[in-house]
Parts: C-alpha cells; sequence; structure tokens
C-alpha cells in the first residue's frame, strides 16, 4: 500500500497564522453565544469567560492542525497529515481536561469558602 497520495491543496499556508485566525474567530463566537447564555443567566460571568476562553483554544488549535494536516496532504505526505490531526485532536482533549479540572478547582473553593 503506497504511503503517498497527493492532492493539490494549493500553496502550502502559514501554519502559526491560521491558529491565531481560529482562536479569534472561535473567540468572538464563543463569547456571542457565552454572554448570551449570561444575560439569560444559564452561566455565571467567570463560567461564560472560562467557556470562551477554552472554546478560543480549541479553536485554534483545531484550525492550526487542519491547516497543518492540508499542507501535508498536499505534499503528499498521508502518515504526517494523520499525525497533524491527531495532535490536534490530543491538543483539544488536553484543553477540555485541564478546564474541567480548573472547574473542579474552583468549586471546591467556592465551597470551602462558603464554610
Amino acid at each position: 500500500m503506497a504511503n503517498n497520495l497527493s492532492i493539490n491543496t494549493g500553496a502550502p499556508r502559514n501554519v502559526t497564522g491560521h491558529v491565531v485566525s481560529g482562536a479569534l474567530a472561535a473567540g468572538a463566537l464563543a463569547a456571542a453565544v457565552n454572554y448570551n447564555k449570561y444575560k439569560k443567566g444559564e452561566a455565571t460571568k467567570n463560567e461564560a469567560i472560562n467557556n470562551s476562553i477554552k472554546l478560543s483554544a480549541q479553536g485554534g488549535i483545531a484550525t492550526g492542525s487542519a491547516i497543518a494536516a492540508a499542507n501535508y496532504l498536499g505534499n503528499g505526505s498521508v502518515v504526517k497529515m494523520l499525525t497533524a490531526v491527531s495532535v490536534g485532536a490530543m491538543g483539544i482533549y488536553a484543553v477540555e481536561k485541564l478546564s474541567e479540572k480548573l472547574s473542579k478547582k474552583e468549586l471546591i473553593e467556592n465551597i470551602e469558602e462558603e464554610k
């Protein structure tokens, strides 16, 4: 089975620039959604801010890994493409787990303050 599959994906794109663009786009959308939840009383101010930051980071990671994967596919490297997708998925998962741990820590601290 051949390891190379070449698809014309255009000129290679700058991954770092797309990470920033993805984070900004995801952040703008997340901020709007979370602000609406905050105004409706469905989320606290801290929850809305933390979720917006988390989604911004995840959007940047997703965009960067997708651009890197497309660049590798354009160069004919399926293995590197799959690696870029895997690294992106792991990064998104890591941000999710870190966010969960920070939320639990904040909840514990709030409970201890109430005592």
